[in-house]
């Protein structure tokens, strides 16, 4: 599940409950979470190197995950700026095949000669103006709120690649559309952080339930098994994450 704006942040979904992110926290299927993987290249410099030669030799201590390690090619992890344009792009992409959000995220943008556009920029675009493009009432509100709060706030891609990410979540959860599984696709994909586990990412508990053999059907003895499993691969979850995402997306499978 791995793309250009949209698809730098994967934050756009194969498949989304059509419910709002402020409600519950919901099983996701990532669509955002694939275009941003895609998106992605090998980084070659040596920091790089040897932040890839680290993730790998730690989660091949866990055989079933070094299982995937050793057939998969290797992921990178990676930073970038503009975080509150990955949150429209992750909004605007909800509910929608890959396909179609790279579509309509393209035409988002023409409505800026094709370039990247500042908060200000989007909340000066009417939201008739969005809804004209394909995009629903409520994802046109939604992505208002984001800019809105960025400004208001005064908050900055500084200051979010300083913060911890329990603080960057509980501080971007306040947005109304904005939700904990969007903002760790934030963290993981955005603001490069090593260590995140998005255990209500669909693609990630099927791949890990098959992976390891997880019988149970009760939701809160599945989630105490995945978090155990997971403890085991910090501080390198969200390499563990993408492996787990590739495997899905490769069809692979292990005995």
């Amino acid at each position: 599940m791995e793309n250009a704006s949209v698809l730098m942040l994967r934050s756009v979904f194969k498949t989304r409950t059509l419910r709002s992110e402020s409600d519950k926290p919901k099983l996701r299927l990532t669509s955002s979470a694939t275009m941003l993987r895609q998106a992605q290249q090998p980084p070659t410099n040596n920091e790089h190197r040897l932040k890839m030669t680290n993730h790998k030799a730690h989660l091949s201590k866990d055989p079933r995950m070094k299982l995937l390690v050793d057939q998969l090619p290797e992921v990178s992890v990676q930073k970038r700026n503009k975080v509150y344009l990955r949150l429209c792009a992750s909004i605007l992409s909800q509910q929608l095949s890959v396909q179609v959000a790279s579509v309509l995220y393209q035409r988002f943008l023409n409505l800026f000669d094709g370039k990247e556009p500042t908060a200000q920029q989007i909340l000066d675009t009417p939201a008739e103006t969005l809804r004209q493009l394909g995009f629903s009432n409520a994802k046109s509100n939604y992505v208002h709120n984001v800019c809105n709060f960025f400004i208001d706030k005064k908050i900055t891609d500084i200051r979010l690649h300083k913060m911890e990410s329990e603080a960057v979540i509980e501080l971007l959860t306040q947005i109304k559309g904005v939700g904990r599984w969007t903002v760790e696709m934030i963290l993981m994909f955005t603001l490069g952080r090593e260590d995140v586990f998005a255990i209500d990412d669909l693609g990630i508990r099927n791949a890990m339930i098959g992976l390891y053999g997880v019988r149970s059907t009760d939701k809160k003895k599945i989630n105490q098994r995945l978090l155990q499993i997971s403890k085991k691969w910090s501080p390198y979850r969200t390499y563990a994450c993408r492996y787990l995402w590739m495997s899905k997306d490769l069809g692979v499978v292990v005995s």
